[in-house]
């Protein structure tokens, strides 16, 4: 009996699949479902400039945008026919979901890597390397991780800075926010003393700020976020079509351009690179 309830189900779940006309995530590579559907689609960022942002104009763009479109056009280089290029919101409690589900084929935000997450995904080389600040009021009295016992310090649902603030700060009163600009109006309201966040990021919001000379980052660097796109588990062919995207915008200037044009002094957030984080970005590149 329970050898016919078995065979019942599973006639029932691929009859299902059938009528529904869905393949279901599992069921194929990353590669054999875009060139099924005709779209790559990207799940990244609308609030984090400028990595994954909607601008003043309503165009949705970034950093790690730009970088997923070098990716793009590795896949139809790949498939040998044009693909669709799509773009989904994705946050810190959303995005993990979203592509296990596959909702989205790739993650390119500002997600960090991490060993936990590796458990079940896998990431691409890393692409940029920050790591947590916090963002305070010009004239705060918090000027770093040592002077935030007692007070509140906002941080982002999901993301590795609250884990971190929970588990080993746990002086601070920690306020906890769906996404970041939650946290940064409920910042400029005085409902928290400070908002942490990569430092990265905090200075996007800074410079997108309506007056940005009224905050200031600071503090050292109190964790080490290597962002990398992330990407269903055990898919060989696709992560390696991603790395070498990444890669040989890296050996070829691309990434340099791109960063120039995001980060350099006339892009949305100055953040220059740093040698250090270009020689470790530059040994990611394995020989051809």
């Amino acid at each position: 009996m329970r050898t016919h309830a078995r065979k019942g189900s599973a006639a029932v779940l691929a009859l299902s699949i059938l009528l529904a006309g869905v393949v279901p995530a599992w069921a194929e590579t990353t590669l054999e479902k875009v060139a099924r559907t005709g779209s790559f689609v990207i799940g990244t960022r609308t609030g984090s400039p400028p990595f994954g942002f909607i601008d003043k104009n309503n165009q949705w763009g970034g950093f790690s945008v730009d970088l997923a479109k070098l990716v793009h056009a590795g896949i139809e280089k790949k498939l040998g026919k044009p693909v669709k290029f799509e773009l989904k919101e994705s946050t810190p409690t959303t995005r993990i979901p979203l592509l296990t589900s596959g909702a989205v084929d790739l993650i390119a935000g500002t997600m960090t890597i991490t060993r936990a997450r590796r458990e079940s995904l896998d990431f691409s080389v890393v692409f940029f390397v920050t790591g947590a600040q916090f963002l305070v009021k010009k004239g705060s009295p918090i000027r770093g991780l040592r002077d935030i016992g007692g007070k509140r310090v906002g941080a982002q649902q999901g993301s590795t800075n609250e884990k971190v603030i929970r588990e080993k700060h746990p002086q601070a009163q920690l306020v906890v926010f769906p996404d970041q600009p939650a946290a940064f109006t409920a910042l400029a309201q005085g409902k928290i003393d400070a908002y942490t966040n990569d430092g990265v990021q905090l200075a996007g919001l800074k410079a997108k700020a309506p007056n940005p000379a009224e905050w200031d980052v600071v503090g050292e660097f109190y964790t080490y976020e290597p962002y990398g796109m992330a990407m269903r588990k055990n898919d060989s062919d696709f992560r390696n079509l991603v790395d070498f995207a990444l890669m040989e915008a890296i050996e070829g200037g691309e990434y340099q351009k791109l960063y120039d044009k995001w980060f350099g002094p006339r892009g949305e957030v100055p953040y220059p690179l740093s040698e250090s984080a270009l020689i470790f970005l530059q040994m990611q590149v394995i020989p051809r």
